[in-house]
């Protein structure tokens, strides 16, 4: 049996109906409107619980909830949950689950599954998995045939593009650059033509040299929103053009500290056309008499069209070309 965890605040508590193959949770519901219930908080089961991202107030009733319940907190750094806890009276039993020892832990954590325990998996700030540690424990839990189940709350990335200004119905969350030059800025190149947003997290020490590279690749011309130490008493917010955001990091030291997420325009879909030239046809055309280089250099005098993009678009062309003879 599971220990019984009381969700409900000012309404009658209802019942919880619990999948006991997926561990999958269906609430009950009044007139289409979520309400509070009872729920309870399975044996043998993996809880992926979200937590603050910088304010301790946060997180979730469901998730404190959880992490009373459990009889394992498996945390990224115990150090860090230790200090969530104690914040809200919850003694747990804590084991470390962190980059350097996921694949043991996640050993670790399927036999304590296997012993019936619960238990709740928990990174430092923000969604286990998501550009943190979490996903091997998650697969080697779910190889093993047990239930996962999910407690949704606080994420970095949703938080700034809630407050981005950006129509963010398409992103394609790109986590951390790699932290060498030349592999991020190949990494960036490939990203240039993406029309949907991007959405990078980034350290206080890399964060001016990862920007200028995403000037270099994308143009300046492209709107950044830049965040910092979200949720915390110094939060920030800039939005500006891609060639003034460096200059922005720069004026003040303070612009420069804490963790940062950083959001990026994406390519304008009509990137194939420039004041009515079919870009395609442009490059087609050269490339048929030039070799790559010199036929993009001439295309961007033309068109005045993005270098990098119309670079990957000439490498795709020329391969499509190789494979058609």
């Amino acid at each position: 049996m599971g220990h019984p965890v009381n969700l409900s605040m000012n309404e009658p508590a209802m019942e919880r109906n619990v999948d006991t193959d997926s561990g999958m949770v269906s609430d009950g519901m009044i007139n289409d409107e979520m309400v509070d219930v009872t729920a309870t908080v399975n044996k043998a089961t993996l809880y992926v619980v979200a937590t603050p991202i910088g304010n301790l107030g946060d997180i979730t009733l469901r998730a404190l909830e959880v992490l009373k319940a459990a009889d394992v907190i498996a945390a990224e750094d115990t150090r860090v949950t230790i200090r969530l806890l104690n914040r809200h009276g919850i003694a747990g039993r804590l084991v470390a689950v962190h980059e350097h020892n996921e694949r043991r832990a996640a050993e670790r954590v399927t036999e304590l599954l296997a012993e019936g325990k619960t238990v709740a998996l928990v990174s430092d700030a923000g969604t286990p998995g998501i550009a943190d540690p979490g996903a091997q424990v998650v697969a080697a839990v779910r190889t093993a045939g047990y239930a996962v189940v999910p407690i949704p709350g606080p994420n970095a990335a949703a938080t700034v593009l809630s407050a981005s200004g950006f129509e963010a119905s398409r992103f394609l969350f790109c986590g951390f650059l790699p932290s060498r030059a030349a592999e991020r800025r190949r990494l960036l190149a490939e990203l240039a033509a993406q029309t949907a947003l991007l959405v990078f997290y980034e350290a206080p020490h890399r964060v001016a040299d990862c920007v200028a590279d995403l000037c270099a690749a994308f143009g300046g011309a492209r709107t950044i929103v830049i965040a910092r130490e979200l949720t915390k008493i110094h939060e920030t917010l800039h939005r500006c053009r891609l060639d003034e955001a460096l200059a922005w990091l720069e004026a003040d030291d303070n612009h420069r500290r804490g963790e940062f997420v950083l959001v990026v325009e994406g390519a304008v879909a009509a990137e194939s056309t420039v004041a009515g030239v079919d870009i395609e046809t442009v490059l087609k055309t050269l490339l048929a008499e030039l070799p790559v280089k010199q036929a993009v250099a001439l295309a961007v005098k033309l068109t005045d069209g993005n270098r990098n993009v119309l670079y990957k678009r000439a490498l795709t062309l020329k391969s499509k070309n190789r494979d058609e003879t």
